[in-house]
């Protein structure tokens, strides 16, 4: 890929611009708090754009207070990809950050992004460590934390907190995925010429993993270690479903596999990483005794997969009620005897 405008300038010493987008549908309670993060910057963005997926709420409401120091963009409801984009299109600076509109920042999140990009200008996109904030407390262990041994080997150090991928880290993200979207920057113009969030999975719960995917192809690959992002926690996080986020992220893997001919080397290890996603929503479904999922989950897995306790699940799942959910309390009492 050619040098895009933003590693030209960067290389010749002048100044960065940056841009935030921040999507939004009906959470006219979460986005004051949001906003108030991000004008908080000690760097400052030099636009912030909120594109309104249709809210019904206050919104609207909301948003005209803090004009004109925020744009705000209204849209039929499309999904938060959709508005993301949307987003990026309206925007001009050479980098973009997002941020979802029950997200927060700490204060030195986008001077650290900066300061990564003036490190290593050819930066494609990078991403923040991150905590899960509950009921307005941050934390302790993040994300990034939690990534299994060998996952960071590589990654070149331009600072006590940043470094980049020079290499596509593929293989390491269908294993194990720490990245999120509200802790993502990227070069403006290398994301549009990728075609930016990919909206093919619009409305998927998971679907932000595409995305992320297809910018692990394009190294150098940028990490702020430092966990200045906060992720909240409430009702309406979809994250919150293990079952959900295990077949969306199945449907997703399945989307790239299909439409990216880059992924070919990685074939086995995706489709690997499917069944092993769908197994395991198959077994939250049967913990939750719902078998009318555990039937159609077991369809979409491969015939090798459907052996051992799994066929006995499915088996259990196919009687009626009045068994199924004895049969099923025992086999789970069994399992539980036998971890313990």
């Amino acid at each position: 890929m050619n040098d895009t405008t933003l590693e030209q300038n960067a290389r010749a010493g002048m100044t960065l611009s940056i841009g935030v987008v921040v999507p939004t549908y009906n959470r006219a309670g979460f986005l004051p708090e949001t906003l108030d993060a991000i004008l908080g910057q000690t760097r400052q963005p030099d636009a912030i754009i909120v594109v309104d997926d249709g809210s019904t709420d206050e919104t609207q409401a909301v948003l005209a207070r803090y004009a004109p120091r925020v744009k705000a963009l209204r849209i039929t409801n499309s999904g938060e990809l959709v508005a993301r984009n949307t987003g990026v299109a309206a925007l001009k600076t050479d980098l973009v950050a997002f941020c979802d509109s029950d997200d927060l920042w700490r204060p030195g999140f986008l001077a650290a992004m900066e300061a990564l990009w003036r490190a290593e200008p050819g930066t494609r996109a990078a991403y923040g460590d991150f905590v899960i904030v509950r009921d307005g407390v941050w934390q302790n262990e993040s994300k990034f934390a939690q990534a299994p041994a060998g996952f960071w080997e590589g990654l070149r150090a331009l600072g006590a907190e940043i470094g980049v991928f020079d290499t596509a880290i593929i293989a390491r993200l269908i294993a194990f995925q720490p990245f999120f979207p509200s802790a993502m920057v990227v070069d403006r113009q290398y994301f549009q010429s990728v075609g930016g969030w990919d909206e093919a999975v619009s409305r998927t719960v998971g679907m932000d993993f595409a995305t992320h995917l297809r910018n692990a192809e394009h190294p150098p690959l940028g990490v702020l270690r430092a966990p200045l992002v906060g992720i909240r926690k409430h009702g309406d996080n979809y994250s919150a479903d293990v079952q959900k986020m295990n077949l969306g992220d199945a449907r997703v893997l399945e989307h790239v596999l299909r439409t990216r001919p880059a992924l070919a080397p990685h074939a086995a290890l995706i489709r690997a990483s499917i069944a092993r996603r769908r197994r395991e929503a198959l077994e939250t479904a049967f913990a939750r005794r719902d078998f009318a999922a555990v039937r159609e989950i077991h369809a979409l897995l491969p015939t090798a997969e459907r052996g051992g306790k799994i066929a006995v699940k499915h088996a259990i799942a196919t009687l009626p009620a009045p068994l199924a959910k004895p049969l099923a309390a025992v086999l789970l009492a069994a399992g539980s005897a036998r971890a313990r």
